[in-house]
C-alpha cells in the first residue's frame, strides 16, 4: 500500500484496514488534491481556477436514507419520530460490505476537527473515495496545524464510498443510497451518493448528540459579529438566507451554516462555508461570488459555458447549485470562529404563501414556538425530488440533523434567550404580495435593510401592531421601507383571499404544534397560533 502525505501512524488505522488498500494520501492540501482531481478526471477547472464538479443523480441530501443505530446507548436517548433506526447486527454487516468493498481502492484520508471551541469539538477522520471529496471536507471542516496532525486521534472515523451500493434487503435501508452513524461505536457510513453535503451533515448531527449534555445549545445557523462586539445568529434552513445575510461587509462572519452556544458565547463548529450559487449575482452578493472565482474553491453542478465560465443562472442539473470555500476567503470572517454571546436571534423562514411579513419581534415564548415549527418552504433541489418551493415544519430548523427529542433544544434555547435577554426576530425571506406563483420573492434589499434596523437597536423602538394571526409584533414603519410591504395583507391585490390563505397556514401550524403540547409549558402552548385567531 502506498501511503503520502502526514498522519498519525498509530491511530486509527485498524478500522479501515490499510493492508487492503491500493493507497491512502493523508491529509493532502489544496493543490495536490486538485492534481488527483483533474487526474482521476472527477472535475475540470474553471476560468478562474475553481473546481467544478457534478454528483449525479443525488444534487441534494437524501434524509430518507440516513440511519441511526438503535443499541443500549442510543435507544432512549434519541427521538426516533424523527430519526430511522439500524439494528446494531445490520451495521456490523454493513459496515463488513464497505469494506470490502475498499478493498484495493486508492483513499484520501483527512483529519479534521468539528467545532472551534476546544472544549467542545470532536476529532474527525475522514476517508473519501473521490479526491475533490477530500477537499470538500477539508475546505468545510476545521484544518488542525501540520504540526498537530502526528498527535492526531480521530474521535469519529467517517468513510464516504460513492460506488458501494447498499442493499436494501442485506442492510435494513430504503433504496442503495445509505448514511448511516453508530453513535457508540462513532462511526458513520456513506454510500451510494456523491453529494458531498452528507459528510458535514453527519458531523453536524453527531454534535447535535453530544453537546447537549453538556449544555451547550448546538445550532443550524449563522453567525455575525458586530463592529461594536453585538453578536447575531441566523437560524433557517437551506435556502432561507443563512448564508446570504450572514455575509454583511459591515460585520465579522463567525460562520455560515452551524454553530454552538455554551457558557462563554458561540463558536462555529466548522472552517468554511457552503453557498448556495443559484442565481449568484457579484452585485447582490459581492463577498460569496468572489469565493467562486478562487482556486481552492468547490463549485458543484454549477454549469459552466464554452469559457468555463460559470453560468449561475443555469438550474439544468439542480437549483441546488453551491460552491465550498474556507471561510477565510470572506474577507471579514472570523479567525478563530469564536464570538460572544448572541444579542439577537433571527428565525429565517420562506414562507411560500405570502402570509407572514417580512420581519415580526417574538417574545421568548413565541421564539421557542417558532423553533420548534420550524416552518419554511423546501427549496427546489436541497433535497432530492424537490423541483419547487414546498411548505414544511422542520423541527429546530433542521429536523434531519437533530437526534435528540425537539423539547431538549427548545429548553436549552428558551433558558439562553431568558438569562442573557436576547431579543428575537422572525424575518420572511419567502414571498409577498401572494403565495407562490402569484406573489414575488422578498427584495433582498428590504430584508436587509430591515436586518439592519433590528441588529443596531433601533427597530425595537419603532411603533409596532399585533399581527391578528400570529401574535407577534410587526412594525408599522421603517425609514426607507414601503411601509406597505410591512402590512402583508395589503399587498395582496385580494385581501379576502389573504384572510383564507393566512388562516389555512394559522391551521397547519396550529397542527403541527400540537405534537410538543404535552412537552412543553402553559406559557409556550399560549404563545403558538391558535385557529381560533384566524377568525377574529
Amino acid at each position: 500500500m502506498l501511503e503520502t502525505g502526514t498522519r498519525n501512524e498509530a491511530a486509527g488505522s485498524e478500522l479501515i484496514g490499510m493492508d487492503r488498500l491500493a493507497a491512502v494520501h493523508w491529509n493532502l492540501g489544496a493543490a495536490a488534491l486538485y492534481e488527483e482531481a483533474l487526474r482521476l478526471e472527477e472535475g475540470v477547472l474553471t476560468n478562474t481556477g475553481a473546481l467544478a464538479v457534478t454528483t449525479g443523480q443525488h444534487t441534494g441530501r437524501s434524509p430518507l436514507d440516513k440511519f441511526i443505530v438503535r443499541d443500549e446507548m442510543t435507544d432512549g436517548a434519541i427521538w426516533w419520530d424523527g430519526n430511522k433506526a439500524m439494528d446494531p447486527a445490520v451495521f456490523e454487516t454493513l459496515l463488513s460490505d464497505v469494506l470490502a468493498h475498499s478493498e484495493g481502492m486508492s483513499l484520501f484520508g483527512q483529519d479534521l476537527y468539528g467545532g472551534a471551541d476546544a472544549d467542545h469539538r470532536i476529532s474527525v477522520r475522514v476517508y473519501t473515495e473521490h479526491a475533490w471529496h477530500a477537499l470538500f471536507i477539508r475546505n468545510l471542516l476545521i484544518r488542525p496545524e501540520r504540526t498537530a496532525l502526528a498527535a492526531f486521534v480521530p474521535d469519529f472515523t467517517i468513510i464516504d464510498l460513492p460506488s458501494f451500493k447498499a442493499d436494501p434487503e442485506r442492510h435494513g435501508c430504503r433504496s442503495e443510497t445509505v448514511i448511516a452513524c453508530d453513535l457508540s461505536r462513532r462511526i458513520i457510513l456513506i454510500g451510494g451518493t456523491s453529494y458531498a453535503g452528507e459528510m458535514k451533515k453527519s458531523v453536524f448531527t453527531v454534535l447535535n448528540y453530544l453537546l447537549p449534555e453538556k449544555a451547550v445549545m448546538p445550532m443550524h445557523c449563522s453567525a455575525n459579529q458586530g463592529p461594536g462586539g453585538d453578536v447575531a445568529v441566523f437560524f433557517g434552513l437551506s435556502g432561507t438566507g443563512k448564508t446570504t445575510l450572514s455575509a454583511d461587509p459591515a460585520r465579522t462572519l463567525i460562520g455560515d451554516d452551524e454553530h454552538g452556544w455554551g457558557a462563554d458565547g458561540i463558536f462555529n463548529f466548522e472552517g468554511g462555508c457552503y453557498a448556495k450559487t443559484i442565481r449568484l449575482s457579484q452585485a447582490a452578493e459581492p463577498a460569496i461570488y468572489s469565493t467562486t472565482q478562487r482556486f481552492g474553491t468547490v463549485l458543484e453542478n454549477v454549469v459552466l459555458d464554452e469559457n468555463r465560465q460559470p453560468d449561475f443562472d443555469d438550474g439544468s442539473l439542480t437549483e441546488n447549485t453551491r460552491c465550498a470555500y474556507p471561510v477565510h476567503f470572506i474577507d471579514n470572517a472570523s479567525v478563530t470562529g469564536l464570538a460572544g454571546r448572541p444579542a439577537n436571534i433571527v428565525m429565517l423562514t420562506c414562507d411560500a404563501f405570502g402570509v407572514l411579513p417580512p420581519i415580526a419581534r417574538l417574545t421568548p415564548e413565541q421564539a421557542v414556538v417558532h423553533f420548534l415549527s420550524g416552518y419554511t418552504a423546501k427549496v427546489a433541489g436541497t433535497e432530492k425530488g424537490v423541483t419547487e418551493p414546498q411548505a414544511t415544519f422542520s423541527t429546530c430548523f433542521g429536523a434531519p440533523f437533530m437526534p435528540r427529542p425537539p423539547e431538549v433544544y427548545g429548553a436549552l434555547l428558551r433558558d439562553l434567550i431568558n438569562r442573557h435577554g436576547v431579543t428575537c426576530w422572525l424575518v420572511n425571506t419567502g414571498w409577498t404580495g401572494g403565495a407562490y406563483g402569484a406573489g414575488s420573492r422578498m427584495p433582498i434589499a428590504v430584508t436587509r435593510k430591515l436586518l439592519s434596523a433590528a441588529l443596531d437597536g433601533s427597530l425595537t423602538q419603532a411603533p409596532v401592531y399585533a399581527d391578528p394571526h400570529f401574535g407577534f409584533s410587526v412594525p408599522e414603519e421603517v425609514p426607507g421601507v414601503d411601509a406597505e410591504v410591512l402590512h402583508p395583507r395589503s399587498t395582496w391585490n385580494d385581501p379576502e383571499a389573504y384572510d383564507r390563505q393566512a388562516a389555512d397556514l394559522v391551521s397547519r401550524f396550529s397542527a403541527n404544534f400540537a405534537r410538543y403540547e404535552d412537552n412543553v409549558d402553559a406559557a409556550i402552548r399560549a404563545a403558538a397560533p391558535q385557529v381560533r385567531a384566524a377568525a377574529e
